[in-house]
């Protein structure tokens, strides 16, 4: 009853002249939640600078042409105290000897420590302790799983909330591509990797759990495949939490960040595993189109549709069907899947998440699929060249100062609260 009232009295609120359809609280007997916050708010964030452009031409359209100051802009921020300094102390110590210590509390000031990207020595030491910081995840992997992985392999780190926008089942899709092409030429040059998943699914997400079951049952059958051996490892740590975070960041190589164009609102794992030194693997979404600003297009890698492309494909009619049947590589890891090749007990449990993609596919993972394969061929063959990685390891380390909490904190007291700031 309450909040029928205040929709009554929003909506009598109005100019006489304004079509209110779109610009309720209520519609059809449904309470729409992100309306009643926009009304009780006198300004709404979108917390990267894609998302809240989204905001303005999707949700919110109506009442952004009413109130067109309202919504704004404060990007993410992580803190520097916690991210590096306190997880990462091999880094900190070098960033600290580099350029001194005013980073710790103003992480704007590591960008310094791009003038060092070119020093042989400078690299050597960022590429030892990096080598330290993935000794210590594989000795905590040995520990959890008693599975071993080697730490000079490529680390392709994909931890955060499972969900189906979020996209880890492209990612272990692509991984059960490779595992078959691995066996198809074993004797070829493959780039060792490690594909480290971790993160938790809500109790009632079915689907989600069923990724999380597929990526086990893959892992299963890949790490003991002698034909394989450690050219490639799948690796599901369980009971993701803030210190196995701080374990795993500081040892990435790669960042896994290839949600669905326009679905990520922002993401901080993206900042944290970039100002640790990992490059990042994504979509043009959330804060990944900061971060490309910022660290330079040579020093990420980008795939896949856009939110404009993802909006228009759904708009036409998309047919996952077509899409699978057109690429081998896929249609083969799904069939395999299809025939209990990786389970004992068959695939009828992850059968939901075949028929979705081959019906459905809403978060458009057939449709990325080819770009993505692509992308992690291209990174295979850059990270062989040590050298050139460790340099754009740095890079990503020394540019990424901006995503800062302390700077999103003083956004919002200037922008929003209105406070001053010493």
């Amino acid at each position: 009853e309450i909040i029928r009232q205040l929709n009554d009295r929003f909506l009598v609120s109005l100019p006489i002249d304004t079509d209110r359809r779109d610009l309720g609280v209520i519609a059809n007997d449904t309470v729409r939640m992100g309306h009643l916050a926009f009304i009780g708010s006198h300004k709404v964030n979108g917390v990267s600078a894609l998302h809240t452009e989204l905001m303005k031409k999707t949700v919110f359209r109506g009442l952004h042409d009413l109130f067109p100051d309202r919504i704004v802009n404060q990007t993410n921020g992580i803190t520097p105290r916690r991210w590096l300094y306190e997880c990462n102390p091999g880094l900190a110590r070098l960033v600290t000897d580099a350029i001194g210590d005013r980073w710790v509390a103003d992480l704007e000031q590591i960008e310094a420590l791009a003038g060092h990207a070119d020093d042989p020595a400078f690299r050597a030491s960022f590429a030892d302790v990096k080598l330290a910081n993935k000794e210590r995840l594989a000795a905590t992997i040995r520990w959890r799983l008693d599975i071993a992985v080697d730490p000079h392999a490529l680390f392709d780190i994909h931890i955060k909330r499972i969900h189906e926008y979020k996209r880890q089942l492209l990612n272990i899709l692509e991984a059960v591509a490779l595992y078959r092409a691995i066996r198809d030429d074993p004797y070829r040059d493959w780039q060792p990797r490690v594909k480290i998943f971790a993160g938790k699914a809500a109790p009632s997400y079915v689907m989600a759990k069923l990724v999380v079951k597929l990526i086990n049952d893959v892992a299963q059958v890949v790490n003991a495949d002698p034909l394989v051996g450690d050219r490639l490892k799948i690796v599901f740590l369980p009971n993701y939490n803030v210190s196995l975070a701080e374990v795993i960041i500081p040892a990435a190589d790669l960042s896994e960040q290839i949600s669905t164009a326009g679905m990520e609102a922002s993401g901080t794992g993206n900042m944290k595993l970039a100002v640790n030194g990992a490059l990042t693997v994504g979509t043009l979404d959330g804060a990944n189109v900061e971060i490309r600003e910022r660290v330079g297009e040579d020093n990420i890698f980008i795939f896949g549709l856009t939110a404009e492309e993802v909006m228009a494909r759904r708009a036409a009619g998309y047919q996952p069907r077509a899409e699978i049947e057109t690429q081998p590589a896929l249609r083969g890891a799904l069939q395999e899947i299809a025939a209990g090749g990786f389970a004992k007990d068959g695939s009828q449990h992850v059968q939901p998440l075949l028929d979705n993609l081959w019906h459905r596919d809403y978060f458009m993972v057939a449709a990325d699929f080819a770009a993505y394969a692509a992308i992690q061929r291209r990174i295979d063959r850059d990270f062989a060249d040590h050298t050139d990685w460790t340099r754009r390891s740095v890079l990503n380390t020394a540019r990424v100062g901006w995503f800062s909490s302390d700077r999103a904190i003083r956004g919002y007291a200037h922008d929003i609260w209105r406070v001053a700031t010493g």
